[in-house]
């Protein structure tokens, strides 16, 4: 086994996943998720001798897996489909209850929740999405080629669209 294959299998195990978590948001059906997963992977495997070490190896495959998906959503036409598709596992820390027995109250907030991050641009539910995904703020601003202030302004302005759609509800750490 050559190098690449033994450092493509690493990258393999320890970043399916996140990759997996940013494919779903740009695709619709079990199918697409796979097939866009695998797209960012051919992408990875083609690019690997061009990774410099510059940023983070995670960093690197944030922004393949980005730059995929948001050719994906070209390729496909589907750039006002695009749906960001949040789970209870992955907004646990967006939404703040007090009361467990408010549950259909917090069900309906989560669905104004994800409706608001939908009528989102783009880039906005991008930066929401890697938000969701706890990467950090200097992170996020390499993976989209934006300052780091940049980032934190876009963050402050994007939960504030969000909280006026919302109709003022406060989710904790959007």
């Amino acid at each position: 086994m050559t190098f690449k294959e033994e450092q493509f299998r690493k990258i393999v195990d320890e970043q399916q996943q996140r990759v997996w978590n940013i494919c779903r948001h740009y695709a619709r059906s079990e199918a697409d998720i796979q097939d866009l997963q695998q797209e960012v992977m051919i992408n990875i495997w083609r690019n690997l001798d061009s990774f410099r070490g510059e940023a983070a190896l995670s960093t690197w495959i944030y922004r393949i897996a980005v730059n995929t998906s948001l050719t994906y959503i070209m390729k496909e036409n589907r750039r006002s489909e695009f749906n960001l598709s949040l789970n209870n596992q992955n907004i646990e820390h967006l939404m703040h209850e007090d009361s467990t027995s408010q549950k259909l109250l917090q069900e309906q907030k989560y669905e104004t929740l994800n409706d608001a991050i939908n009528r989102l641009t783009v880039i906005d539910k991008l930066l929401i999405t890697l938000s969701v995904e706890k990467v950090s703020t200097r992170e996020m601003a390499e993976i989209i080629g934006i300052t780091e202030p940049n980032v934190r302004t876009k963050l402050h302005r994007i939960r504030e669209e969000l909280r006026s759609m919302t109709k003022g509800e406060h989710y904790e750490s959007i």
